[in-house]
């Protein structure tokens, strides 16, 4: 890894556990956190995959003292959305991005490829590390984690809406499940942690099903 000290740098922020170890290793290592980037669905209710509202992500950025930037986008229009973010880091003098990518190589090269298009340096903090070791750093480093989707293609809806644990883990490993959700079988939200100066006070709502998903709405308590 090459030094990173002091450079300043946009994290990619879905609001879940992944992004927020990337921002963690991140800040371990020196880097500078200028700007936070989350994608939202085209009419900007709810973030893309993660199924956050606008309060919750807010109130996660406002816990890490970096301001938010938020770009509403359709799959279609997403890649375009993503590069016009990373444009206007880039001018405001912005050189890296970090992700929370850990072993899909397709994700890997869609962020290197879009990010040069800006200039932007790709880094990603937890990169072919072992999906145990980092769930267990996750929680061994104190952060509190909630599943909010689940996708019932891939694990029993009755998952969703539980608090992230060693127990959890061990349920999920059980079933054959990966317990890093990395394939997509599920997604989580992120209230606490030594990243944020204090706790996001959220309400976990009843279940929705949306077709082949199941989603917990969140909302600020």
């Amino acid at each position: 890894m090459p030094k990173l000290k002091d450079i300043p740098f946009i994290c990619s922020w879905s609001g879940g556990k992944d992004s927020a170890m990337a921002y963690y290793r991140a800040i371990k290592m020196g880097m500078n956190p200028k700007k936070l980037l989350t994608m939202f669905e085209e009419d900007g209710e709810i973030s893309k995959s993660h199924a956050l509202p606008l309060e919750v992500v807010a109130a996660q950025a406002e816990r890490l003292g970096v301001p938010l930037l938020i770009k509403g986008a359709s799959w279609n229009s997403y890649e375009g959305q993503f590069i016009n973010a990373m444009d206007e880091c880039r001018a405001q003098g912005i050189t890296h991005g970090v992700f929370g990518d850990i072993d899909l190589e397709g994700h890997l090269e869609w962020v290197q490829n879009t990010c040069a298009k800006s200039d932007i340096v790709a880094v990603h903090p937890l990169w072919q590390e072992p999906r145990s070791k980092i769930i267990l750093d996750l929680l061994n480093s104190g952060f509190e984690a909630w599943i909010v989707v689940v996708n019932t293609k891939m694990m029993p809806a009755e998952f969703v809406g539980r608090k992230f644990s060693k127990e959890l883990i061990l349920e999920l490993e059980a079933l054959g499940i990966d317990a890093c959700g990395e394939n997509g079988e599920f997604h989580t939200v992120v209230v606490d942690g030594p990243i944020f100066t204090s706790r996001v006070p959220i309400k976990i709502e009843q279940a929705i099903v949306r077709g082949d998903y199941v989603f917990s709405p969140v909302k600020i308590e």
